[in-house]
This record gives structure tokens, sequence and C-alpha cells, in this order.
């Protein structure tokens, strides 16, 4: 018998793989980049142990985007339970949570993967869309306003400048411009 019989088959770990080096792929090459083979031969896994996963690229891309929406969907709701505030308490959990991403440099990455891959892939960004307008509809009553959007827009415009690096805010600058964007939600 041989030894990938004998092993252990682990395939939430494997999916995970493949998607973390989309991700990485992604965010180093290009979109264009992300190949099933070059995918497969980066994780060390074979284009047949992909496809078993994965049956095309399109799929692999919606792993990733399934995986990173949902964990910022949790970490939305952690924040928000914390906040006592009901007025723009979801935006002011997703500033937190897209600012944050800066301080957690695997994660971002991979947004930073999934992000070239929105701008280029329509069905991913009708997803996104899809996501936006579900988490805007949650919250209409609370988080409707002018300055809500404001925030959430900025918000927005932090993440991208900061994946492709186009401004050099210090430290200082950075967290005043978030904490002013968290006041507006709080009118």
């Amino acid at each position: 018998m041989s030894e990938s019989h004998r092993r252990k088959k682990q395939p939430q770990l494997v999916r995970r793989q493949l998607v973390d080096v989309a991700a990485q792929i992604a965010f180093e090459r290009g979109i264009g980049a992300v190949t099933l083979d070059a995918v497969s031969e980066a994780a060390g896994v074979s284009k047949g142990g992909l496809l078993h996963h994965f049956p095309g690229k399109v799929a692999l891309l919606d792993g990733l985007f399934d995986r990173l929406v949902d964990e910022m969907d949790a970490a939305i709701e952690a924040a928000m339970i914390v906040d006592p505030l009901p007025h723009g308490r979801f935006t002011r959990a997703y500033l937190r949570v897209v600012v944050d991403l800066k301080e957690q440099p695997g994660e971002n990455q991979q947004w930073a993967g999934l992000t070239m891959a929105l701008l280029n892939e329509p069905h991913l960004r009708a997803r996104w869309r899809q996501w936006v307008d579900r988490r805007a509809g949650e919250y209409v009553g609370t988080d409707s306003s002018l300055n809500a959007a404001i925030v959430r827009f900025a918000a927005d415009g932090l993440w991208l400048a900061e994946i492709v690096g186009s401004h050099d805010l210090s430290a200082e600058t950075r967290r005043a411009l978030i904490e002013r964007l968290s006041a507006l939600t709080l009118s």
C-alpha cells in the first residue's frame, strides 16, 4: 500500500492551502498569473488534487472570496458585540476591520489578492456588490446616514491606498484619520 493511502486526509487544510496560494500569486504577480498549473505547483498539490477541491479557476477564486468574506463577517460581528452604541455600529465595525487588516500582513495580502481579482472578474464584483447590499440592508435604521456612507467609502479608499502603497501616512496621521472617521458615525 502506498504512503498516500496511509496518510490522514485533511481536505479542509488542502482547500485552505490552495486558496492561500492563489491569493499570494494574485498579489505578487497579478490575477492573470493565477492558473491551475501555477497554484497546484506552488501548493505542492497535483493538478488533479486541485481539481478535486476546485473544478476550475472561477471556483478557486470563489473559494478565496467565500473564506475572506466569512472571516470579515465574523470580525465585523465581533466588533459590533462590544460596541454599545447602535447608531453607526456596523459602519464603525467595518472601519475597524478594514483598518486592522494592515496589522495582519497575511490576511492583508490575501485581501489584496482578492481585490485584484475583484477588479478583473465580473462575477466576483457582482458577489461583492451582493455582500455590500445585504449588509447595508441589515442596518438601514442605524447605518444609512450620509456620514455612515462617507465613512465606508473612506474606509474602502484607505484600504485600497494601503494595498497599492499609494500614500505614505504617518502613524499619527492615520490614527487621527481613523478617529475622525469613527466620530462621523455618531452623527
